[in-house]
């Protein structure tokens, strides 16, 4: 018998069942942080699921399915042209507009394909910070400073951490890099514009169905949510006419799914999402139990889907318990958070950090966040500590990152995130306090 793995068997045991023998059930504080956990998973589900993982699913399934490994390793990989790799990898949020779990799928899907770690971490972190409406809206509801402070960290944030990430971990680069010289050369299944223009329509249809107004509806942000839809469904037409042309789709299975979210359009016209979902749906049909690469898609899109959406489920569900959401309280009272932020001190700077790094950001809740915080008297500097961690990271965003990169790279970039954010914002504080 092994003794020590039988203590910790029986320890493990002895912490679940004083776990629940000592729950706080009845009290107050409890029974309301339960209730706002469920109710944040709830909305979440609700409101991200459909919209947000889906199409970015089946994205980084179609990387692993139509992209080589060789153009991947070309243009992101070891070897790849710095300025390029980098250049491209941390201006991305830009176009993307994703917050800190969309862009999960989409990192694992070129970081397997051979994505240097740089890269595919200064991605990980553009993804979501560098959201141009939402620079734009921190600018006008929070100040100019904290907007340029928020754009220019943001960029410069996610070329400095994929150089050190690639430093650090240099040793397992050089021996991905040996791996993809030693890599013979696969060729290319059609045209590299065929490629991009398939994925191009797939990300339209992700950025545009989940396109925000803005804080007043007006000017080019409101002008593009007026007709998101129509947009939306034009890219669709375009999508099932690419699987048709490109994929050997048959027509006729491709004009059914289109008549079925038709109908669910016409029939529930205020609520998109089920069209959405029937069209989602539809491709699962389309491509489900092929033997072609159509099929692989499905196979390299669910295999992510099995991976994924447990652990963000359980992350929402512990940060809601925690924290709760916007304007409800979890276990720890918000007057903490409030108090730990006043003014520009480095423990003020690491708090923000912190808190932001584990808090739930859908993309744009930040800035009502910040606006009733600052309110609180939160300083300017803390201010964009948060900004620069929360929607780069999340606990459900780093149990996805722990089981793609290891808990030692996903550690080391946490604590960069953290440390970056800390220091930034204290210095951003001394300047425009």
């Amino acid at each position: 018998m092994d003794k020590r793995r039988e203590f910790k068997i029986a320890f493990l045991l002895a912490a679940i069942f004083a776990g629940f023998y000592f729950l706080p059930v009845g009290q107050a504080r409890f029974d309301g942080s339960v209730t706002e956990a469920l109710e944040l998973t709830k909305w979440y589900a609700r409101e991200h699921v459909i919209l947000c993982l889906l199409p970015a699913f089946w994205i980084a399934g179609a990387i692993g399915a139509f992209v080589s490994q060789t153009s991947v390793m070309r243009y992101l990989g070891p070897k790849a042209n710095k300025l390029v790799a980098y250049g491209v990898a941390s201006v991305s949020g830009t176009i993307l507009a994703v917050c800190s779990c969309t862009v999960l799928p989409l990192f694992a899907g070129i970081y397997r394909m051979g994505a240097g770690l740089g890269p595919a971490t200064a991605f990980l972190y553009s993804g979501p910070a560098i959201n141009a409406l939402a620079i734009i809206l921190t600018a006008r509801i929070l100040g100019m400073p904290l907007g340029l402070g928020r754009a220019i960290g943001a960029i410069l944030f996610s070329v400095i951490i994929g150089l050190i990430m690639a430093f650090l971990f240099r040793r397992e680069e050089q021996t991905k890099q040996a791996n993809a010289v030693a890599m013979p050369e696969d060729s290319e299944g059609r045209p590299l514009r065929v490629t991009a223009a398939f994925f191009a329509t797939m990300l339209g249809i992700l950025i545009f169905a989940n396109w925000g107004g803005g804080d007043s509806g007006s000017g080019f942000f409101g002008a593009v949510y007026s007709i998101k839809w129509y947009l939306t469904a034009g890219l669709a037409v375009l999508f099932g006419i690419e699987l048709w042309r490109w994929y050997a789709i048959h027509p006729a299975r491709i004009l059914i799914v289109a008549a079925l979210t038709a109908t669910a359009t016409l029939t529930l016209p205020t609520v998109p999402s089920v069209a959405f979902l029937v069209g989602t749906l539809g491709l699962v049909w389309l491509t489900a139990g092929r033997s072609d690469e159509a099929g692989d898609w499905f196979d390299q899109s669910w295999t992510f889907a099995k991976q994924i959406l447990p652990l963000l489920f359980a992350g929402v569900l512990v940060a809601g318990l925690l924290l709760g959401r916007p304007g409800h309280e979890g276990l720890i009272p918000s007057e903490w958070i409030n108090s730990a932020v006043g003014g520009n001190s480095v423990g003020a700077n690491l708090f923000a950090s912190v808190a932001g790094a584990f808090m739930y950001f859908a993309t744009l809740t930040e800035i009502p966040i910040l606006q009733g915080l600052i309110g609180n008297g939160m300083g300017s500097g803390p201010a964009l500590a948060l900004l620069l961690a929360g929607p780069a990271l999340s606990l459900p965003n780093m149990l996805v990152i722990n089981s793609v990169m290891g808990p030692r790279k996903t550690t080391v970039y946490v604590i960069l995130v953290i440390i970056m954010a800390t220091l930034s914002g204290w210095g951003f504080g001394a300047l425009f306090t």
